[in-house]
Formats: C-alpha cells, structure tokens, sequence
C-alpha cells in the first residue's frame, strides 16, 4: 500500500506546477471572445429594448417614465455571461469586456441607471431615439420664433 502511494506521489511530482498563481500574480490571458463584464454604450443605443428581451436573466430592465423618455436599468449581480445581449444588438450599444473582476462590498456599484430621449411618432404614437441634436430639438418644441 505504501509503495502505491509512493507510486502515486511521483506521478503527480513528474506533472510539474498545472496552477497559476493569479490573485497574487498577473491575470491570466483572456481568449478573444471572453465575456465579461457588460458594457451599454448609451450613444449607440436606439432603446429598442431587445437586449431586455432576450436576456434570461432579466439583466436589463427598460421602462418608459414618459412619453418622452427610456430608461434602462443594468443589474449585473444578475448576469450569467450568455452574451445574448450582445448578439442581438443590431447597433453594437451592447457589449461584453475583458474586464472579470466585480467584486464589491456594496450592490449599488453593479447596478447602472441610463435614460434615453425617445421622440414619439406623429403617425402611430411610438417612440424612437432621434438621429441628430437638431431633430431632438424640433420634437420636444423647443424651436426658437
């Protein structure tokens, strides 16, 4: 019994050292397609909602305060890292990072609240993010006499 454990010992000996040493050396290197931590670039985004409505977790929350507003609540205490998000962006406002390291003493760090202006149509009554500064002006009524 002694000489197998022995056996055994030297076999795991010969594998040399198989664990990095990463909270007390550097990060490991992350693949090309890591998913991290998720991203909303809010200039991109057209608040269409589709990251919310995809998302198995219910990640991403949108609501509408107004008629003239969007806002988009991110709880990333909530994500698995599907990437689901991301996929169906059709603007590419969403994305996952490289960046893995969350931890936090306090919840409210992993929770972001972004609002959007929505301009409403004339026709149907939808909402849609207007393309330019100017146009924003003309729907809110804000044009000079």
């Amino acid at each position: 019994m002694f000489e197998s454990k022995l056996r055994e010992l030297l076999i795991a000996l010969k594998g040399g050292v198989v664990t990095m040493q990463y909270p007390l050396g550097p990060a490991p290197p992350l693949p090309e397609r890591f998913r991290g931590k998720i991203e909303l670039d809010i200039g991109r985004c057209v608040g269409c909602g589709g990251c919310g409505a995809v998302c198995p977790a219910r990640l991403i929350v949108t609501r509408d305060p107004d008629q003239m507003w969007r806002s988009i609540d991110i709880y990333r205490e909530r994500c698995t890292y599907c990437g689901r998000c991301e996929d169906v962006c059709q603007e590419g406002a969403v994305r996952l990072t490289h960046e893995f390291e969350l931890a936090t003493n306090d919840k409210a760090d992993l929770t972001d609240h972004l609002e959007i202006f929505m301009a409403s149509c004339g026709r149907c009554g939808r909402c849609f993010k207007p393309d330019e500064p100017l146009d924003r002006i003309r729907t809110t009524g804000l044009v000079s006499v």
